[in-house]
């Protein structure tokens, strides 16, 4: 017997499963940080029976934590191509910025309920043991890098130590603004911004300002 999709009764299960524990471990990653969670109890939260269930469909937690990042890259990864193409050619720092920006939050938006996916992301930045993951599968997409090419060539032209210094403040505030909001959000509390579209103007603001600041000398 084969479904509908052309997949059979025990594939489906097998891709059913794999989802189930993708979905869990983000949630306890980014809950409760990568290290305080172990792959027994990702089994065990996604209703496996076998405590090797996660060793079994993915190997190591390395290997979770790319996978994790690899089901969201490719969807934010079309939105900002699409995004990119729209403002091609431009020199306004804004218009990059925001393709740095709204990708993120359009997809974070896209979630029927709760998303985790914010919050997964900072503790991954911030830990150095996982933090090459999130390099290697997110920020060296083909958009990204033609995203981030346009950005340094708009003005102004900023001194290389002021330039290193402001695309440091640029990345902190992308991740832990949008982890503190997504965190909020899933906890009741209440957020400066009504929507995720709002959000993002308002981090799209920041950056912008950040970025075009004078220097001191």
């Amino acid at each position: 017997m084969v479904t509908d999709v052309g997949r059979t009764p025990r594939a489906a299960q097998v891709g059913a499963t794999r989802l189930q524990i993708l979905t869990t471990a983000e949630r306890l990653f980014a809950e409760q940080g990568l290290y305080a969670v172990s792959n027994r109890q990702i089994s065990a939260a996604a209703g496996q029976g076998n405590n090797a269930a996660v060793g079994y469909h993915f190997g190591t937690k390395a290997d979770l934590v790319r996978a994790i990042v690899r089901r969201h890259a490719g969807p934010i990864e079309a939105l900002r191509t699409e995004m990119a193409a729209a403002v091609e050619g431009s020199r306004e720092v804004r218009d990059w910025v925001a393709c740095l920006v709204r990708p993120i939050t359009t997809h974070l938006a896209s979630f029927d309920g709760q998303s985790w996916y914010a919050r997964f992301s900072a503790q991954v930045m911030t830990d150095p043991a996982f933090r090459p993951i999130m390099a290697e599968e997110s920020l060296a997409t083909p958009s990204l890098q033609s995203v981030v090419d346009n950005f340094r060539q708009c003005p102004p032209k900023l001194p290389a130590e002021v330039r290193a210094e402001r695309g440091d403040m640029l990345r902190t505030l992308m991740v832990h603004v949008v982890a503190e909001r997504e965190r909020a959000l899933a906890e009741g509390t209440p957020t400066p911004r009504a929507t995720w579209d709002e959000a993002a103007t308002g981090l799209i603001d920041a950056i912008t300002g950040l970025w075009t600041a004078p220097t001191t000398r």
